[in-house]
């Protein structure tokens, strides 16, 4: 939702912001004033760590979950907090069900020790990560990130997603990967930065592009949160021309078992 207001502004001020103005992706001065706000705003920003669902789902052994899987001398949610604060995300929200939001405590505390504020929301019942995500409303009432629990993504280009989301007009920009087996993701068309159609695990399709399970969202996406992100959000906003992509050369490791974790160890 936005609001129109109206500000007095130094004319050399005003010649600057009138020059960011390319036609292109800024095209007037409210959508240039808009950008520097979010921009100065972004030095703080917000992050959603997704790890909602069944806990018996996220078991990768007897009470221990994928988020808290232990990779090497670090875990899967340390990690991701390390990434996130090197990027300027240091106000953090973990999503997740009681005993799995136990264990994420039991590792990293409230974040100070990484430089960063750890908030626990818990999740009771959910129909799907949308439901889960809507768990936020009401908490981030700026842009932010969602990244899913059980991936890593150390190599992946965040100030890249970022960047773009900020510039675009759009609900939600996704993280976007290159897959053999696109069947298994979900699939995207595009038109320059526009995502026209999302597909959820297609049975047959021939497009090789893919949700990463990482995206940058403005606050409107709670206005959208029922269900599944993938299975209805995304495909409803890619239809009204609200969603947007970022191609990334670089893929994330998903940690769904302990055969996995061995594999990146």
């Amino acid at each position: 939702m936005k609001r129109k207001i109206s500000v007095t502004l130094d004319e050399n001020i005003l010649k600057a912001v009138d020059g960011m103005i390319d036609n292109i992706i800024i095209r007037n001065r409210s959508q240039a004033l808009e950008f520097l706000a979010k921009n100065a705003l972004g030095e703080n920003k917000t992050a959603v760590i997704l790890s909602g669902g069944e806990e018996s789902r996220l078991e990768i052994s007897r009470g221990e979950y994928r988020i808290t899987a232990r990779i090497k001398s670090s875990t899967v949610i340390e990690r991701s907090i390390k990434k996130l604060r090197e990027n300027g995300f240091k106000e953090i929200y973990v999503i997740a069900r009681k005993n799995v939001l136990t264990k994420v405590f039991d590792v990293v505390k409230d974040g100070s020790d990484y430089s960063v504020k750890v908030n626990y929301v818990e999740e009771k019942e959910s129909k799907g990560s949308a439901d889960s995500l809507k768990l936020a409303k009401g908490k981030i009432n700026n842009d932010f990130l969602v990244v899913y629990g059980h991936v890593l993504f150390e190599k992946i280009n965040l100030e890249a997603l970022w960047g773009k989301h900020m510039k675009q007009n759009s609900v939600a920009t996704l993280m976007l990967t290159t897959a053999a087996n696109p069947s298994e993701k979900g699939t995207v068309a595009m038109e320059g930065d526009k995502i026209l159609e999302f597909k959820q695990k297609p049975r047959k399709t021939d497009v090789y592009l893919v949700f990463s399970a990482i995206f940058a969202a403005s606050p409107d996406i709670f206005n959208y949160t029922e269900g599944s992100l993938e299975y209805d959000v995304f495909p409803l906003l890619a239809s009204r021309g609200l969603l947007s992509g970022h191609v990334s050369a670089e893929k994330e490791l998903h940690i769904h078992s302990a055969d996995d974790v061995r594999k990146v160890k």
